[in-house]
């Protein structure tokens, strides 16, 4: 069984939600709906927003960046809109990448698997209540004694009574997906193949094996985000997908540290992935989508007509993803969707 949630992304230059689009994914009976944040918008405003106007679709963050809040707010901020919305938040995480983090944020990178580990520990604690929270880890020290500390510092325990909220961790890298698998509830994946089964396989089972007591993909959401474009021509849809792919290979992320460049060469596609970098950082933005290869596109996007869709997402439900997040800002493309999952 594969369910879907819409993703409505990060902003442009102007922050808008088109609340008639989720209004609708809610009536179709979509699953969630996911916000994202760059180096713009937040994640989180958008969901207040959209939480106050919906009664039933679930809320999700996909991704918010944990450089950008201790993982206390973090706690704070999820327990808060799970509570206001009647349970409906669903806590997706990622740690961005070093332009971002250390460009935007102002903070030091440094070793994403421990970060991930020690922030998701110290939410968990925070919403679990048990003691006064403490933690000292090589990111992250609770209470802080470090340079600077006035020595004042006591360990707190939330005022919020929460519950255990769903966490979600956005991954590429082999060892990234298999601690998510061991120490989240969910795998927010991107340019998932439905065809390439075995990609992540290992690196699944090698998670839900350290997370032991029988996890599995059973227990385990499986939610990659896939763009969705419906039309007859198929080329066309293709070729729509292409620039914003090209912009991730390319352009997100320097020229030695890419991690989505490093994906699509995982893929396969080295030579194709080392020119379309080159020719978007030179400034040929648009040579380097006409590089993305055809093959590339159909594998990781939904396109065509309703008919093909539905064609195509039997390889999905049999792929072990359990929850597509429809990227479209097309109501027509969202009651495609539900069409061909009759």
């Amino acid at each position: 069984m594969i369910r879907f949630g819409l993703n409505v992304g990060y902003s442009g230059a102007q922050l808008a939600v088109d609340m008639d689009l989720v209004r609708e994914a809610e009536r179709l009976g979509f699953h969630s709906v996911w916000t994202a944040e760059a180096y713009g918008s937040d994640a989180v405003t958008p969901l207040a927003w959209i939480g106050g106007q919906t009664s039933r679709i679930r809320l999700g963050s996909a991704i918010m960046q944990m450089a950008a809040r201790t993982p206390a707010v973090t706690a704070s901020t999820a327990t808060s809109l799970d509570q206001l919305s009647g349970g409906r938040f669903l806590l997706g995480l990622g740690v961005s990448g070093p332009q971002v983090v250390e460009g935007w944020h102002g903070q030091p990178f440094g070793k994403p698997l421990t970060r991930t580990r020690e922030y998701v520990e110290i939410v968990r604690a925070i919403w679990a209540r048990e003691r006064p929270l403490e933690h000292q880890g090589e990111h992250y020290q609770i209470p802080y004694r470090g340079p600077g500390a006035t020595g004042l510092g006591k360990p707190l325990r939330s005022i919020l009574h929460g519950r255990q909220i769903p966490i979600y961790i956005a991954a590429t890298r082999p060892k990234s997906v298999a601690q998510a698998a061991e120490i989240a509830d969910g795998w927010l994946a991107v340019w998932y193949s439905p065809y390439r089964t075995g990609f992540y396989r290992d690196a699944l089972e090698s998670g839900f094996r350290r997370a032991g007591g029988g996890k599995s993909l059973a227990s385990f959401d499986v939610a990659p985000a896939v763009t969705v474009i419906q039309g007859d021509d198929v080329q066309a849809c293709l070729d729509f997908v292409k620039p914003m792919l090209a912009l991730y290979i390319g352009g997100m992320g320097a020229r030695g540290k890419n991690f989505y460049n490093d994906l699509f060469t995982r893929y396969g596609y080295e030579a194709e992935a080392r020119e379309i970098q080159v020719l978007f950082l030179g400034g040929q933005q648009r040579e380097a989508a006409t590089k993305v290869p055809d093959a590339f596109v159909d594998e990781v996007a939904l396109v065509g007509s309703v008919e093909r869709i539905r064609d195509r997402l039997a390889a999905w439900r049999d792929s072990g993803a359990t929850t597509l997040l429809v990227s479209t800002r097309d109501v027509a493309t969202l009651r495609g969707v539900a069409e061909a999952a009759s």
